[in-house]
């Protein structure tokens, strides 16, 4: 049993390794190897700005005046918002836009961001779509910066770079911005191989004519991204093309925001199944079980490898040290879910610990959801 248990703890523990540490490293080193060039160009190529708000009253003016500014031939920009039957001042404000060439489709009653999103390309009209929320502002080459990439051929998706407000400084908010810190990396090493996993859904662009309608309880920015691999062209990651939003700000909703996502996620990949298969999409299978499915998964690994350890605790001290080293970061976890906003070094320790069950947590929780038939489609913005 003791020898059982030590095979569970250090397969458990070398997954959960893999998928933190040595994912990102094989990546480097791929990268280091071979990397596929993007060909670019300053091209300019009908876009349809597709916004989905529902309820969005308080941002949805400043987002349509700084879309209405980017440095994008205006001739060339077609701005549509999508409003998921907002009960709010939304349509009202967007309808004040009509006359500078904002379009406003209104859904008759709320089915969810992607049944929006199957709306809004029935009336898109430009060759580029590029998919945004209401509450992110782009810098103002932004869309310039993503089109570019749409001169190479083989490129079909270009997802930007969503950055948090600085101006936050929750405890939940550094945590946040440093986890996608840590993805970025992870999809500018993927880009620079072939193609990145997944978009941002606040801003992310592609080929018109590469849309399929998405299932109601599809995540946009994951399942569009891979139908376009499985499709053959490249989903890539530019740095350049930049937005800033707020973050969650609270642990609390991005608890809630990391279950939605995963819950929805699980389910898209399942809807593609064929980017799971090597014999498919080749090296990007990897990437897809690397990146999303066994990252889902980290929290039983987590406990397995606990579990394993305290089965071999007799044959050794460092299935011993493994134990106490998980009760500890479950006793530092709780302390961070309790201590202030702010502190220093040992504070910030005890806030990642607790974010780190807390979003891994929440993603087996999605999972679990997912796999009882349990979608999450429809949900009121974080900040409401």
């Amino acid at each position: 049993m003791s020898t059982i248990g030590a095979i569970i703890a250090w397969v458990a523990f070398g997954v959960v390794l893999y998928v933190y540490v040595g994912y990102p490293i094989l990546l480097w080193i791929v990268s280091r190897m071979y990397q596929r060039e993007v060909q670019h160009a300053a091209t300019t190529p009908s876009v349809t700005l597709v916004i989905s708000a529902f309820n969005e009253a308080d941002v949805i003016k400043g987002k349509l005046e700084n879309s209405l500014g980017l440095d994008y031939p205006r001739e060339r920009l077609e701005v549509l918002v999508i409003s998921d039957a907002s009960t709010d001042d939304t349509d009202r404000i967007v309808q004040s836009f009509e006359g500078q060439g904002v379009r406003l489709l209104r859904m008759p009653g709320r089915g969810g961001k992607t049944v929006g999103l199957n709306a809004a390309l029935q009336h898109a009209s430009g060759d580029v779509v590029l998919f945004s929320d209401a509450n992110i502002l782009y810098k103002t080459d932004t869309i310039r910066c993503l089109v570019k990439n749409f001169a190479d051929p083989a490129v079909g998706c270009v997802t930007g770079d969503s950055r948090y407000l600085e101006e936050m400084d929750s405890a939940a908010h550094v945590q946040e911005n440093a986890y996608w810190g840590y993805e970025r990396m992870i999809r500018t090493m993927e880009s620079q191989i072939g193609s990145t996993v997944g978009g941002d859904g606040a801003i992310f662009a592609i080929r018109r004519h590469l849309y399929r309608p998405l299932a109601p309880e599809a995540i946009n920015d994951l399942v569009i991204p891979l139908q376009i691999v499985e499709a053959g062209y490249r989903a890539i990651f530019e740095p350049s093309a930049i937005g800033f939003e707020p973050s969650a700000g609270d642990f609390r909703k991005e608890f809630r925001r990391k279950r939605r996502i995963v819950n929805r996620s699980w389910r898209g990949v399942m809807s593609v199944t064929s980017v799971l298969n090597p014999f498919c999409v080749g090296i990007f299978s990897w990437q897809v079980w690397s990146h999303k499915v066994l990252r889902w998964l980290i929290l039983p690994l987590v406990i397995l490898s606990a579990v394993g350890c305290f089965m071999a605790s007799d044959i050794g001290w460092i299935y011993q040290l493994g134990v106490w080293g998980f009760v500890g970061s479950l006793v530092l976890a709780a302390i961070g879910g309790m201590l202030p906003e702010r502190g220093g070094g040992l504070v910030r320790i005890a806030h990642g610990m607790f974010y780190f069950y807390l979003v891994n947590l929440a993603a087996i929780l999605g999972v679990l959801k997912a796999l009882t038939g349990q979608v999450e489609m429809v949900w009121a913005p974080e900040r409401n």
